[in-house]
């Protein structure tokens, strides 16, 4: 039987225990509330705070309307962070000398952090194409999965943890099939993340487009330039878009910029499904 001592001693200790919890990023959880507050503000402005007053026109008017809504993520990106433990990576998207972050981090172990609310802009994805958006920043939820990039094995507690994100992203935000992609696909002449990525078993669960095993010859008009920009690849750099490509669906041969024939076969498969 639990003595009254003994009571208090155990419940100075939670207390102690929950304080240096808070503690240990207390700092940065006050800048990221001070922040949204400021945000919050321009939001709340009626009228909007520096906006009409810059339209260069001396007949204007704020009218409000009832029809809006928040900022509405259509795509997710995923990224590998190439650091070694989920903890150097919260402390890399903390630092704001170097101005990046995800909406997401996914551990090794499957524990999922938020570190952004869903309806603000990360600065994750950075410069790239995807289609004709390039500002996937402000389009996009960006997750960030705790892997060298080079050696470590993605773990089914990390891509289970992964599925589950997926899932909730895509039903509450009506986020297309097609529109699950990687860092490289966005970037393809400096980014090659996720490397070695699981991308079939994501497109079983929804995520993303995959192939079957019978594949079917590309007609001989087939365009394999056109072909890659019509799933969204910027192919201004070819070459590097077909090792993006390469990356994401074949995972061998990967730093070739050629296309095989079984390749050509993959490509025409995806880009099917894109029409």
């Amino acid at each position: 039987m639990m003595t009254k001592r003994t009571i208090i001693t155990a419940l100075l200790s939670l207390t102690l225990f929950a304080s240096c919890k808070q503690g240990k990023y207390a700092t940065t959880e006050k800048i990221y509330k001070a922040k949204a507050k400021e945000f919050s503000k321009t939001y709340a402005a009626t009228p909007s705070i520096g906006q009409l007053e810059k339209v260069n026109t001396a007949n204007k008017e704020w009218i409000a309307s009832i029809n809006f809504g928040t900022r509405k993520p259509n795509f997710v990106m995923i990224h590998h962070t190439a650091q070694d433990s989920l903890a150097q990576t919260i402390k890399t998207f903390q630092n704001a000398k170097l101005e990046v972050s995800a909406h997401y981090v996914i551990g090794r172990d499957g524990k999922v952090v938020q570190m952004i609310n869903d309806l603000f802009r990360s600065h994750h994805a950075g410069a790239g194409k995807w289609g004709n958006d390039t500002d996937l920043n402000s389009s996009s939820i960006g997750i960030e999965l705790d892997n060298n990039g080079t050696t470590d094995p993605w773990t089914d507690a990390q891509i289970d943890a992964l599925i589950q994100v997926l899932t909730y992203l895509k039903n509450t935000y009506k986020i297309p099939q097609a529109n699950f992609i990687g860092h490289m696909d966005f970037a393809p002449a400096r980014k090659n993340d996720p490397s070695r990525f699981p991308w079939k078993k994501l497109a079983e669960n929804g995520f993303g487009y995959w192939y079957g095993t019978n594949l079917e010859a590309a007609p001989e008009n087939f365009d394999p330039k056109l072909a890659l920009r019509i799933i969204g690849y910027d192919v201004k750099n070819t070459e590097a878009a077909i090792k993006a490509f390469k990356r994401h669906y074949i995972q061998k041969d990967i730093n070739s910029g050629n296309l095989t024939d079984e390749d050509l076969k993959i490509l025409y498969a995806i880009f099917k499904q894109y029409l």
